[in-house]
């Protein structure tokens, strides 16, 4: 196998170094590739310098970006921190993975085909690190060789962690903790082709996981969002930007206006405040950090160039926009877009800016393609190798989001959707809400502030937009009523 794996490498470095003008590599020369996969919980695909923000402090991650290629358009499927990272470690839909939702569904997420399954067959050392975040269970998944993994959401000081079946205490802030474990098990395996996965418990407030996929506050640890205290009060004096849809009234808008017991309508008053804006992004510090060290240790080894190395989130997160907060999972751009950077410059263009629709399950057999290694599960997403090269033919014309209702949030209750994000248009069926559904035109509306649902424009565009939905549908086999696995 591994004969093998290294001289289908060799032959696809030859073409990609070609293809891009650069100097063919000689098939000896060739190893696979390393994998490094850096997961930030909750970020938003703004809250990067490299993508316009006016003072978030992202130099590593914007290193990466001109280095390689950053994807302006790339999509959560479903906008929800489980569901989402199964999403990204199968090449799934959640209605095809069955982990739908954040409630514990920790036999099924033993069963998932992760990525990390045929590497490991193929000779890569497989390292898991951090929040795997699909139930409670710590316990090693299937594929990895090595594993560090947090109970649920874990803590942000003195994490609590599975070490290869030792539970012990980390000593420190999580960012770190979890980094050092990173950076030890790819010095311990120079040479050798390894995966690490490290899945930070930033940007995430710091709260307890229950089973039902509720959370709670953890005791003696700080509340909300926890920067590391070296950065705490970094950005103190700096003004909070605000797209333009936190501040206007939310409007035409029905699932989102219903009336819910106990809980006041939404409007710019119902959303993030600065202080919790600000800590995130000092959280975020944190991680740039993590991504600077890791980038330098590979540098130090001499793997920098013969690793793929990538960062991106599960989701974004709402700073007010149509009045929200913490409550992410709906198909909104600022919470179903996510940031989107590859490194990897046997492939990727340096400073390469693709505007396809891309989305997370297509990082799955994205990562086998450019390993070389062969796959027999099913994967719903498309390798990025074309786009990275900037040799594309053809790309897909929409993608397919989708929510499963959960009661985690009474504002989400019965909010369930399947919606289609074309280039230009957004249409959101509510799945448990009829006459609620919303339409989009991006083009002239890219806050979503005007639903086109019962106007002359919207009636134009529906039957055009269902029918796309609905073949997104039959092409993935959703079910209508399914319920997810346990």
């Amino acid at each position: 196998m591994n004969a093998r794996l290294a001289a289908v490498l060799a032959a696809f470095a030859v073409l990609a170094g070609e293809g891009c003008g650069g100097e063919a590599s000689r098939p000896a020369a060739v190893r696979p590739p390393n994998v490094v996969f850096i997961l930030v919980d909750d970020l938003r695909w703004d809250d990067l310098a490299v993508a316009g923000h006016p003072f978030a402090e992202t130099p590593a991650i914007d290193q990466l970006a001109r280095e390689g290629t950053r994807f302006l358009n790339a999509f959560a499927t479903t906008p929800l921190c489980s569901p989402s990272r199964a999403a990204i470690l199968t090449g799934q839909y959640v209605h095809t993975n069955g982990i739908i939702d954040n409630t514990a569904r920790d036999s099924a997420s033993h069963r998932l085909g992760t990525f990390a399954i045929p590497l490991a067959q193929a000779g890569y050392q497989t390292g898991f690190f951090g929040k795997w975040h699909m139930g409670n269970d710590d316990s090693r998944r299937p594929g990895w060789t090595h594993w560090v993994a947090m109970k649920g959401q874990g803590e942000a000081i003195n994490p609590k962690l599975n070490v290869d079946g030792e539970r012990i205490e980390g000593s420190g802030y999580v960012t770190d903790v979890l980094t050092d474990y990173a950076l030890r098990f790819m010095q311990r395996f120079q040479g050798r082709p390894f995966l690490v996965f490290l899945a930070h418990k930033a940007l995430h407030p710091n709260v307890a996981q229950r089973d039902d996929g509720s959370v709670a506050p953890l005791t003696g640890q700080g509340a909300g969002f926890v920067p590391a205290e070296r950065h705490r009060g970094r950005f103190a004096e700096s003004v909070v930007p605000r797209r333009p849809n936190a501040m206007a009234p939310v409007r035409r808008k029905p699932a989102l206006q219903r009336a819910i017991a106990g809980l006041p309508s939404v409007s710019p008053a119902t959303g993030t405040p600065d202080q919790d804006v600000r800590d995130r992004l000092e959280m975020l510090l944190g991680v740039d950090e993590s991504v600077q060290r890791i980038r330098q240790a590979l540098a130090d080894m001499g793997e920098l160039d013969n690793t793929v190395l990538i960062v991106t989130s599960d989701h974004g997160y709402f700073y007010g926009e149509h009045g929200l907060n913490e409550e992410r999972r709906l198909a909104y751009e600022e919470t179903a877009r996510v940031p989107l950077v590859i490194r990897f410059p046997r492939v990727a263009r340096a400073g390469s800016t693709p505007a396809q629709l891309v989305q997370v399950i297509d990082l799955a057999p994205t990562i086998l393609d450019l390993a070389g290694v062969p796959d027999t599960v099913l994967r719903q997403g498309a390798s990025l190798a074309p786009l990275l090269s900037g040799y594309a033919t053809s790309w897909r014309r929409s993608v397919l989001l989708e929510y499963y209702s959960d009661r985690v949030f009474p504002r989400m209750l019965n909010m369930a959707y399947q919606a289609v994000r074309t280039e230009r248009h957004k249409y959101i069926d509510y799945l448990e809400l009829p006459g609620m559904d919303e339409l989009y035109d991006l083009e002239a509306d890219p806050f979503e502030l005007e639903n086109l649902i019962g106007t002359p424009a919207g009636d134009r565009l529906l039957p055009g937009l269902q029918a796309e939905l609905t073949r997104l549908q039959r092409e993935t086999g959703y079910r209508a009523d399914f319920t997810g696995y346990r």
